[in-house]
């Protein structure tokens, strides 16, 4: 089955120090690392998801034209790897990865990056309604503390829950150390 590597969203703001700053995304962008380094060793297709805000809009992170917008430096693309932008949760509206990945006969994706909660579910889903088998790599994923009502919801607990509603219908929700 051909498979790619799905790099989502590994972007500066999600750092320390960013505009966004997400629990665990330097561990979860150094496993998405190992991840793209078995994919280029391998000569297999990676596509790196990069997602753009305009200044306009409300978000106060991804603003184009800012550092904080562009892919970290830990997964950086290659001279002719893919980089797809994109301006909402879901990698395939609007955009060409559907066009792409179907032109390059993939099958499966292996998906990582963040927000797990955002841009992997709403990806991840997408890709299952298409047709595509998914493998999430949920140590290679990060997210960040959430209020709901009153409550605040911790970043382990979200990230779990989202894990475990995309491993029950939409992927195979596995650890680095699991992938092969």
């Amino acid at each position: 089955m051909k498979t790619a590597l799905i790099l989502v969203d590994i972007q500066n703001d999600y750092f320390p120090g960013g505009s966004m700053e997400l629990v665990g995304m330097n561990l979860a962008s150094q496993n998405s690392q190992h991840l793209l380094d078995h994919f280029r060793s391998n000569k297999l297709p990676t596509f790196h998801i990069q997602h753009f805000f305009e200044a306009d809009s409300n978000e106060p992170f991804f603003i184009r034209g800012t550092e904080g917008v562009e892919i970290h430096e830990i997964v950086k693309p290659l001279p002719g790897e893919t980089v797809i932008p994109k301006n909402y949760p879901n990698s395939f509206r609007e955009t060409t990865l559907l066009d792409q990945l179907k032109e390059a006969e993939i099958e499966q994706l292996v998906i990582c990056g963040a927000m797990s909660h955002m841009c992997i579910d709403a990806t991840t889903r997408a890709a299952a309604d298409l047709g595509f088998k998914c493998k999430v790599v949920h140590d290679a994923c990060a997210t960040r503390d959430l209020v709901f009502g009153n409550e605040t919801i911790i970043a382990q607990d979200v990230h779990g829950a989202f894990m475990h509603a995309l491993g029950v219908a939409y992927a195979d929700v596995i650890s680095l150390s699991d992938f092969s």
